[in-house]
């Protein structure tokens, strides 16, 4: 015969277990979505810097030059010509990759091997992915976890981080 005492803080346990559950839970959705933002926080224009250099290996310099100005006072001040001694045939694209995307402020610098062409940093505006070249090579900003995951990314290419 089960006494009335039998089940005395069953129910305790049963909450304690979910509350441990609960907490566990939320933690690990906190680290991966932290880690998710971290690895994709600059993924549209990493994909814009990448349609930019598909261009250019497919030898496409008016819709490569059409992603980099794209009013016609930008053309007056960068023409065409321009554009080609800075991208055109000389630089010979051949095949690329997208080695390092550093946030800077409203804007993104993506740092590109080309192959032959060597390493080119690319300046993409986080609102609206115009192109351009960056107004400096490394954002001002110390962030020395950033510079450990920077060089892991640089050291999976084979290469090391200047």
């Amino acid at each position: 015969m089960a006494g009335f005492l039998d089940q005395y803080g069953a129910g305790d346990e049963r909450r304690a277990r979910n509350i441990k559950l609960i907490v566990v839970s939320v933690a690990v959705l906190a680290i991966l979505s932290g880690l998710l933002y971290f690895f994709f926080r600059n993924y549209r224009q990493e994909q814009q810097a990448k349609r930019f250099f598909q261009l250019l290996e497919a030898r496409d310099y008016p819709t490569a030059y059409g992603l980099w100005v794209s009013s016609d006072s930008e053309r007056q001040g960068y023409p065409m010509t321009s554009f080609l001694q800075d991208w055109g045939p000389s630089v010979n694209v051949g095949s690329f990759d997208i080695l390092d995307a550093e946030s800077c402020g409203n804007s993104v610098i993506v740092d590109a091997d080309l192959g032959r062409a060597g390493d080119k940093k690319v300046w993409v505006n986080r609102q609206t992915l115009q192109l351009g070249f960056p107004p400096y090579d490394q954002c001002p900003q110390e962030n020395r976890i950033y510079d450990l995951f920077r060089n892991v990314k640089y050291r999976l290419h084979g290469r090391t981080y200047k």
